[in-house]
């Protein structure tokens, strides 16, 4: 195994001080340069970048997943319009390997992430790091790295990846980890205590669910983009992946009887074809991603937002980023009832399925926007500011 770092040269010599710690950071399966061109977005791309300013740490190792050997030695050129920040005191570390991807037999995959830890422990020596925290996102490195070199450490679980089914070539790996994880006694902070259940660790653990950065959501409404500007009131929207996650069965449902509402989803489509039995419903528009200003701005102007899952396993575990935005923008939100969502807010209307929503849109849309005073508590209550020290806290416990 071998490794890049973002740059060379021995860390400067910092004083001791007793309320500061060194810090190890670890992607899950997206690199430091995806989580840029998102615009530092998802939960862990946040707790990085609250890292690399908090007063507790002292120095920090930013390292991202395993990467193939050609395609890390060409980053210098393929991410210039992603590069991490130059900083006196933060590196970036890309191990990696001949192979493209990971082997997934749990005895393999053992296997490769102790090369994983060997290559994180080589550049905290190089850095100076002293027995440093380390705050994983990544499942396989919270069980299967030894880190017998650290200090503690904690995986913070943002899904129930063991429920998810675009990573289900890895789940006998996912659960290998997650029994080492148990039996370690390392910390785990999950967003859902059905997270927290299903690793079932014996060591100190928490539930923080998600947040919102308050920058983004204080302040006048911006005016919407023209194309959502030019869609009929009113406008219910869904934020995120259009996948298997979705109930597209329930969102048609809902369409056809509410043809004077009109749905938008927003996001990602990895496969069109999940969404074609929606093609012929002239109230139903299907958009491509957008920037974060711009989702901000939709959602500030939406007269509905809807958390139109399906019922399975991992919606059941998530805390869904999105419900916090939408409580952020002040809009009322229909979803259904799953138990990260309750008692979040009285302005989330839950019902059995998707195609319940027609039966409560009326409600939910006699209750208006949120009054300005109540949306900024809701931010100042639940911003990644507050989630993120107690995070941290956790992290650094020894």
């Amino acid at each position: 195994m071998s490794s890049f770092d973002s740059r060379e040269g021995e860390a400067p010599a910092l004083p001791v001080n007793s309320d500061v710690d060194d810090f190890v950071f670890t992607f899950s399966f997206e690199t430091y340069a995806d989580a840029s061109r998102r615009g530092m977005m998802r939960p862990p791309d946040r707790i990085m970048s609250t890292l690399l300013r908090s007063p507790h740490v002292r120095r920090l190792l930013v390292a991202n997943p395993y990467r193939w050997v050609p395609r890390v030695l060409a980053s210098p050129y393929l991410d210039r319009d992603a590069r991490f920040p130059r900083h006196e005191r933060a590196w970036l570390h890309s191990p990696t390997r001949l192979r493209r991807r990971d082997r997934l037999a749990p005895e393999h995959a053992i296997a490769d992430y102790r090369g994983y830890d060997e290559s994180l422990h080589r550049a905290a020596r190089r850095r100076g790091l002293e027995s440093p925290v380390v705050l994983t996102t990544n499942p396989l490195v919270a069980g299967l790295a030894p880190l017998e070199w650290a200090g503690p450490v904690t995986f913070f679980a943002r899904d129930d990846w063991l429920s998810s089914p675009a990573r289900r070539q890895y789940w006998p790996a996912f659960a290998e980890s997650y029994r080492r994880i148990a039996q370690s006694g390392r910390c785990v902070v999950a967003v859902s205590a059905q997270i927290i259940e299903r690793i079932a660790p014996t060591g100190a653990h928490a539930v923080v669910p998600n947040g919102v950065e308050p920058a983004e959501w204080l302040g006048a409404a911006p005016p919407p983009p023209r194309w959502f500007a030019e869609i009929p009131h009113p406008r219910a929207v869904y934020v995120g992946t259009i996948d298997t996650r979705v109930d597209i069965e329930g969102v048609k449902s809902f369409a056809q009887a509410r043809p004077d509402i009109h749905t938008v989803l927003l996001g990602p489509l990895p496969d069109p074809r999940y969404v074609r039995e929606l093609a012929d419903l002239a109230n139903v528009h299907v958009h491509a991603s957008v920037g974060r200003s711009e989702i901000v701005a939709i959602l500030r102007n939406a007269d509905l937002c809807l958390v139109a899952h399906r019922r399975t396993p991992l919606t059941e575990a998530m805390s869904p980023l999105k419900l916090y935005e939408y409580l952020a923008a002040g809009a009322p939100v229909l979803s259904i009832d799953l138990p990260p969502v309750q008692g979040v807010s009285d302005r989330v209307l839950l019902v059995d399925r998707v195609s319940d929503f027609a039966d409560v849109a009326d409600e939910a849309l006699a209750r208006g926007r949120a009054a300005e005073t109540e949306r900024e508590a809701f931010v100042a209550a639940n911003s990644w500011a507050a989630r993120h020290e107690q995070i941290i806290g956790l992290a650094r416990a020894r």
